[in-house]
């Protein structure tokens, strides 16, 4: 154990000690003393998309939001099998992806980062590593590693941002605990889309987007690794759903996180009044005097 943690931490100073990209996040420096092993990245004021996404005191990110993360995330992806030594990221999932002030996203953590296939191999063989729910099957079946595996994870990540549902999460019904097992019916049918889409969005969201976001997430998840899209290609499909204007323009409501969200303490008290939450409604830019009205 203590050897494979030495190796990972050595293959993430050198990779992010050579690589740079606007989607990668920027390694400022490490430590290396006995056992002691640290390293600083820049400081990104969001945290990671895990918290953002699933918190329960966190408010729902909005559908741009969302597909610019996406976008960003794609890059990044992109950008390390496009290398002239291309690198298989290894470990795609939400909370290694970490976000700054205006949400742009970036990859960390690639300690369990390979470089890819050279020449005439078509894969690396390596021993099976990584977050279940996330893992490409092929990879998790036999160890044979090739840049469509990383695809396979942002499919899985792309589910998250469309659903807002965890990749695994053992608190649902047993149908629903994997969340590509679920989803992958629904995503080629048009008409169930709408069971797909996170409620939190309150209908605010880009239908053109959501139908082409749903058929790239099921290439994504293929299970033919072939069949799977490029990183590139991903991110050629996922710029112009920025673009798209089809999103219903009404009002917001933002919930104002409770004492105990923002001190991370639970407080004793009335059981009505732990469950109160207050409301903003902030109204449409379009009114002449936008107000906003709080709700006890």
């Amino acid at each position: 154990m203590v050897k494979c943690i030495s190796l990972c931490f050595q293959t993430e100073v050198v990779l992010l000690g050579q690589l740079r990209h606007p989607n990668l996040v920027k390694l400022i420096g490490y430590c290396w003393e006995d056992e002691q092993r640290l390293l600083v990245y820049e400081y990104m004021t969001r945290g990671n998309l895990e918290n953002q996404l699933f918190r329960r005191c966190s408010t729902s990110l909005p559908w741009q939001i969302r597909m610019k993360i996406a976008l960003d995330a794609a890059k990044g992806l992109a950008f390390l099998h496009e290398e002239e030594k291309p690198v298989i990221y290894r470990d795609f999932k939400a909370s290694n992806i970490l976000l700054d002030s205006d949400y742009t996203a970036k990859l960390s953590d690639f300690g369990l980062a390979k470089d890819g296939p050279e020449g005439s191999d078509t894969h690396v063989t390596t021993r099976v590593m990584g977050t279940p729910g996330y893992a490409a099957p092929e990879y998790m079946l036999t160890g044979y590693l090739t840049t469509r595996s990383d695809v396979y994870s942002f499919g899985v990540v792309l589910l998250e941002l469309l659903t807002g549902r965890q990749a695994i999460d053992k608190k649902r019904p047993s149908r629903e605990q994997n969340l590509v097992e679920w989803a992958k019916p629904f995503l080629r049918n048009v008409h169930k889309l709408n069971r797909l889409i996170d409620p939190r969005l309150e209908d605010q969201y880009s239908t053109q987007g959501a139908k082409k976001v749903a058929a790239l997430a099921y290439k994504c998840l293929s299970q033919q690794p072939k069949s799977r899209p490029t990183m590139s290609n991903v991110v050629k499909i996922l710029e112009p759903i920025l673009d798209l204007k089809d999103i219903p323009i009404g009002p917001f409501v933002y919930v104002v996180p409770s004492f105990e969200c923002k001190s991370g303490l639970k407080t004793k008290g009335n059981n009505e009044e732990k469950k109160k939450e207050n409301k903003v409604q902030i109204i449409s830019d379009q009114d002449d005097q936008g107000s906003a009205r709080e709700k006890n």
